[in-house]
């Protein structure tokens, strides 16, 4: 039976207040409280804007939604609205709707994010262990409530290296778990996308989100931007072939029972397994070539969701010891032994 190994009875659990969405409903506001400063950023599904609270004179970000299903809309302000308050979520302040009905915004709290782009070249070993725990306790507190993010990549985690604070955002893709349930398998960003997704498999859980932590942390020890970088979804799981290896896949496949069919030559390769060793440098050594982040990595990097790491589980890896005896709190302290400043 397809059933997550943590949290899988939490919705029924929970209720179905807790995780109905569709019967959900709406208190939209007027939007004239918030005034546009400037664009940020946007995508498929929205545009993004930073803005002001003409109330408090505080900056806030509005992302305005494209038009889309009424039943997406509410899925995502369910999900933020359950999670609100959790530790390391993106906070919804407000959700408003023009006088037409014809745009809908979310205002969440605003974060000086360093672009990730910029970010991980300067990443000290510290630094990635705290940004990467304190993104653990964010989808620790997720999973235990029900939710896959189905999002996780860096331009979702936005990071205040100044005061050392991280959010996780856009939950637009994000879903309610249920277990025996067939879910979309596009979802995700290609370079973050696990192999369940490559290959078909409808019914993941919480650990899809596990994979894609494990390729932001290979990229920020190994130094890589994109640690498995494909043109299109085929050679997106070659990449990871060639890199994790056939046996382990082969046996994946086997295990679940999933079927996979391809007409590409290179996929039907048999593939050795590399050592992580092979992706450390010179320049990466201080980061990547320590056991513990080693076997971090290697416990989240598996082919068969099953054996990837729980959140929680990673939380108390050794790797993060030394992150979990800190005491130090993040507002206002400032991380600058690398000599970066956030603009």
């Amino acid at each position: 039976m397809a059933r997550a190994r943590v949290h899988a009875d939490v919705n029924a659990h929970l209720g179905k207040s807790w995780y109905d969405y569709e019967n959900f409903h709406i208190d939209w506001k007027d939007p004239d409280r918030y005034e546009i400063v400037k664009r940020m950023g946007g995508g498929k599904y929205s545009e993004v804007f930073e803005g002001i609270d003409m109330v408090n004179n505080d900056r806030c970000v509005i992302k305005v939604l494209k038009p889309v299903a009424a039943k997406k809309i509410k899925r995502e302000i369910k999900v933020l609205r359950n999670l609100t308050g959790g530790p390391n979520i993106v906070e919804l302040l407000d959700v408003v709707r023009d006088p037409s009905a014809r745009y809908h915004s979310l205002v969440m709290e605003y974060v000086d994010n360093v672009e990730w782009r910029r970010l991980f070249p300067i990443l000290t070993e510290s630094d990635v262990k705290w940004y990467t725990y304190q993104l653990l306790v964010a989808l620790s507190h997720v999973h235990a409530h029900g939710i896959m993010h189905r999002d996780v990549k860096p331009a979702n985690v936005m990071i205040d290296y100044q005061k050392r604070k991280l959010r996780l955002i856009d939950w637009g893709l994000a879903e309610f778990y249920h277990t025996e349930t067939d879910y979309h398998i596009r979802v995700g960003s290609r370079y973050y996308k696990a192999p369940e997704l490559l290959v078909g498999y409808k019914r993941y859980d919480y650990s899809l989100d596990m994979w894609s932590v494990g390729c932001m942390f290979a990229s920020m020890i190994f130094r890589k931007e994109h640690f498995f970088r494909g043109s299109d979804n085929d050679d997106q799981l070659l990449k990871i072939l060639r890199t994790l290896g056939t046996e382990r896949f082969d046996a994946y496949l086997k295990t679940h029972n999933i079927h996979f069919e391809t007409d590409v030559d290179n996929l039907l390769v048999n593939y050795p397994k590399q050592p992580w060793s092979r992706f450390v440098t010179a320049e990466n050594r201080h980061l990547g070539s320590v056991a513990d982040a080693v076997d971090f990595l290697d416990k989240l990097l598996r082919y068969d969701h099953q054996e990837r790491l729980t959140a929680k589980e990673a939380e108390a890896h050794p790797y993060f010891n030394s992150v979990r005896l800190e005491t130090i709190s993040t507002e206002g302290d400032s991380v600058s032994d690398s000599g970066f400043a956030s603009t």
